[in-house]
């Protein structure tokens, strides 16, 4: 964790979706005050009509882009609703992705919720200036 997942009806070539998990890993990682390391993106290209809102009462659904962000707990809204936008501002450049048409949801977790082999088994929970 953080697990960083986002849902798209289209396909993407994999330098963009490469480009796309660094620049999102930096900025989360730089944001959110968490070691780079931990950060896992994914890009699941679920095909055409896979991912749908209904944008208004009465309205047909329309294909659309939902980004999950995994995170550990501890984070304020404001801090999280600062990520969300420069998460999104990164979709929106890289893959053309319509701002009306992406969500970001947050799950939240706390650290022993987390375990990473490689760096040395479960996250420790979040703390304020971490890195």
């Amino acid at each position: 964790m953080p697990y960083l997942q986002l849902d798209v009806n289209e396909s993407y070539p994999v330098e963009s979706k490469k480009e796309l998990a660094l620049r999102m890993s930096s900025t989360y990682a730089s944001m959110m005050s968490v070691d780079i390391r931990r950060i896992t993106v994914a890009v699941r290209e679920l095909g055409p009509g896979t991912v749908w809102r209904i944008p208004e009462a009465d309205a047909e659904p329309v294909p659309v882009a939902l980004l999950m962000l995994d995170i550990r707990r501890g984070r304020s809204a404001e801090l999280r609703m600062e990520v969300a936008k420069a998460l999104c501002a990164h979709c929106i450049e890289m893959l053309g992705l319509r701002e009306d048409r992406l969500n970001v949801e947050f799950t939240q977790h706390d650290g022993d919720e987390m375990y990473h082999p490689a760096l040395g088994g479960y996250s420790p929970d979040w703390k304020p200036g971490e890195r």
